[in-house]
């Protein structure tokens, strides 16, 4: 029996996770996919927005603020790396600057701080590297950019050393409900819990409607990405956007908080909630609307494409509530953009749901806030040699292209839940995410999971289930 099931594994279930782990409460994590984080929370744009866009008496509106500036003190604590490195909205002609200056005023009421509204010649001075065609920007000095994944995985695991528990590999077919939850997974196994906690994603519909009457639908949203490589990284400093339209933020052009460059997305709707292929359509029209910002970006330096599905809810707002009829089950969903800026404000209003429904709310004297991370090559060069001394895996390089030790690859695989694939590896401790796309490094990292997790080398995965890397031995 527990207290709460959580059913998905990205920022928004994993916010809520860890956020539950500070009470005396039995909490569970049920994730469909052999990982956390491999929906939308692996997949998008890593920005902590500054909140200036959502209309004003919006859910979007009421957390985005307030997520955002809790984001620095979480980040310290969970050793994931952010950086506010501000955000400009470009205005290419006068129509632009009259939105400009809408955001300006929607933001304030907002209680973002620090907007201003910037001439041409200023924006310029911040960033030479933008085209002179535009008329002006607003700046907002408290955006942000975060590891999205490495932030939700940091979440997770500190909710695990606070007792939580994760069950992986757990679909969701069934819930009923008569004292308490039954929820039933396609393998067999029944959960019992008195309260759920509805943050499937794009599949926030489906499991809505396994127990309540339908009252809203997810619409899956492609979104397709360049990442670019470190030699591109300084062509902006600041996240850069063009004026929002219907479909969303636009195309946006921002470093990342490891040195690389970010280009996208396109948003295109799809009708499978698994989608996530990228057709050059959609990328032809994301380098050319980029150019609008920058001429600066040389493409050819691109080290991968990939695409996130948003879930856009028909609500046109997320949804943070109890169901009326179905007591103890609240939905959490239509969590699009900006919904990672959103997640720690959101889980901070679970709880009060939660205490409003009768979950008995009861703080740990034990609650552990730090989790641990070793970012080698971060260290002064004396602490590395001590490091080195202690444990001379550190003093071994496994990926060229991001500078990472055997050390970080065992010590990530130590804290995880589960057996993790190549990418799993890659999302905590980036080996693979330079620009050889782990061509140098992948079979050394294959090696060290067999070796720690004393599985044969063949049995190692890329990612999902059946992903297999190598089928046998040549010679």
């Amino acid at each position: 029996m527990y207290d709460v099931a959580i059913i998905g594994a990205g920022v928004i279930g994993c916010s809520i996770f860890r956020e539950l782990t500070k009470y005396n409460l039995k909490v569970v994590v049920l994730e469909k996919e052999r990982d956390v984080s491999m929906g939308t929370s692996k997949a998008n744009s890593a920005i902590v927005h500054a909140g200036y866009d959502p209309e004003e008496g919006t859910l979007m509106a009421k957390y985005n603020v307030k997520g955002n500036e809790m984001f620095e003190e979480l980040c310290k604590e969970l050793s994931v790396p952010f950086k506010r490195n501000g955000s400009l909205v470009l205005a290419f002609d006068k129509e632009d600057m009259s939105k400009v200056k809408h955001l300006y005023e929607n933001g304030t009421k907002l209680g973002v701080k620090g907007l201003k509204i910037l001439n041409k010649a200023e924006v310029l001075d911040m960033e030479p590297n933008l085209n002179e065609e535009i008329e002006g920007a607003l700046y907002a000095p408290t955006g942000g950019i975060v590891g999205p994944f490495e932030y939700t995985i940091a979440l997770a695991e500190n909710g695990v050393q606070n007792d939580g528990e994760i069950k992986l590999k757990k679909e969701v077919v069934s819930i009923k409900k008569d004292d308490t939850f039954k929820i039933l997974t396609k393998d067999g196994e029944t959960i019992e819990a008195k309260f759920v906690i509805n943050a499937a994603g794009v599949y926030a519909d489906k499991i809505h409607n396994l127990i309540c009457k339908e009252s809203f639908k997810i619409s899956p949203r492609s979104g397709e990405y360049f990442v670019m490589d470190k030699s591109q990284g300084n062509v902006v400093s600041h996240t850069i956007f063009q004026c929002p339209s219907k479909l969303g933020k636009g195309v946006l052009i921002t470093p990342t908080v490891h040195g690389n460059l970010l280009v996208g997305p396109d948003a295109r709707d799809v009708e499978d909630k698994e989608d996530l292929g990228t057709i050059s359509e959609g990328l032809n029209q994301v380098r050319e609307a980029s150019m609008r910002s920058t001429k600066e970006v040389n493409f050819r330096e691109s080290i991968r494409n990939f695409a996130g599905l948003r879930a856009n809810p028909d609500t046109g707002d997320f949804i943070v509530e109890e169901n009326d009829e179905v007591k103890g089950f609240i939905d959490v969903a239509g969590m699009k953009s900006p919904g990672l800026s959103s997640a720690p404000a959101i889980a901070l209003d679970v709880v009060n749901i939660l205490n409003a429904a009768g979950c008995s709310l009861e703080k740990k004297e034990n609650f552990i806030n730090k989790r641990e991370q070793i970012h080698f090559m971060e260290l002064a060069p004396e602490e590395k040699a001590k490091l080195i001394k202690k444990n001379d895996m550190y003093g071994r390089i496994i990926c060229r292209c991001e500078s990472i030790t055997e050390g970080e690859i065992v010590a990530a695989i130590k804290r995880s839940f589960g057996v993790l694939s190549l990418d799993g590896i890659k999302r905590r401790c980036r080996p693979g995410m330079g620009r050889c796309q782990g061509g140098f490094c992948g079979p050394r990292v294959q090696e060290i999971i067999a070796r720690e997790y004393k599985v044969p080398l063949e049995s190692v995965v890329l990612e999902k289930d059946n992903s297999y890397i190598l089928l046998g031995k040549t010679k």
